[in-house]
């Protein structure tokens, strides 16, 4: 199997987190070897400071943890996280207007944001605990069409995180066309390793150093 810690952002997205918090993120994720760490935006300048010369990546989520701000807004959280640092973008979709069918709305400001931070890797957050397995196809199909290159399952801040079935229907609906992250209360191997089975291309936790010392028995 892909070596555990290159699939997993190390993710610390508590309202309470503090800098010295970040820190120790930081210095976990250069430690044990993670691919990035996911961070708010307020935090992707301390993220890079403390990163420096380091191969880790900044993830920084934007419209999180609902998506319903305004498509500016999201555009501007966006294009000031790479400014500060943030390699890439976990973006929320709005749901409510995935949940009204407007899927031309939802393609049309992810593609806003994809275009105004063309240097960036971007990752949709579908939210997979609020869609009927119609929309998440729906969702899919949108977030391709609009350039992105992930989907992601869940904030972990709905009613349920990463669910299997849902990471396979994702695979399914992408055909290869798209990375899949699965996140949202994933904290041991096992849980890891099924997400993988199943299809994930990342793995994003906040349990990260538990993760690897499983791994390493």
């Amino acid at each position: 199997m892909t070596v555990i810690s290159k699939l997993i952002d190390h993710s610390l997205l508590r309202p309470d987190a503090t800098a010295a918090d970040i820190l120790r993120l930081c210095d976990e994720a250069g430690r044990y070897g993670f691919f990035a760490v996911c961070v708010h935006p307020y935090y992707t300048a301390l993220a890079k400071e403390a990163l420096g010369a380091s191969r880790v990546k900044i993830a920084a989520v934007i419209g999180f943890p609902h998506g319903m701000s305004f498509t500016a807004v999201k555009i501007y959280e966006a294009m000031q996280a790479v400014l500060n640092g943030a390699d890439e973008l976990d973006i929320v979709i709005n749901t409510g207007l995935a949940k009204s069918g407007d899927w031309e709305a939802v393609k049309k400001e992810i593609s806003d944001i994809v275009t105004a931070t063309p240097g960036a890797l971007h990752k949709i957050i579908i939210e997979t605990c609020y869609l009927t397995d119609d929309e998440k196809k729906m969702a899919c199909d949108a977030a391709i069409e609009a350039g992105a290159e992930y989907i992601k399952t869940s904030t972990g801040f709905g009613p349920s995180g990463a669910v299997i079935r849902d990471i396979e229907l994702i695979k399914a609906f992408t055909k290869g066309n798209a990375g899949i992250k699965a996140a949202g209360g994933i904290k041991t191997l096992a849980q890891v390793k099924a997400c993988i089975e199943a299809g994930a291309t990342r793995i994003g936790t906040s349990s990260g150093v538990a993760i690897m010392k499983e791994v390493k028995g």
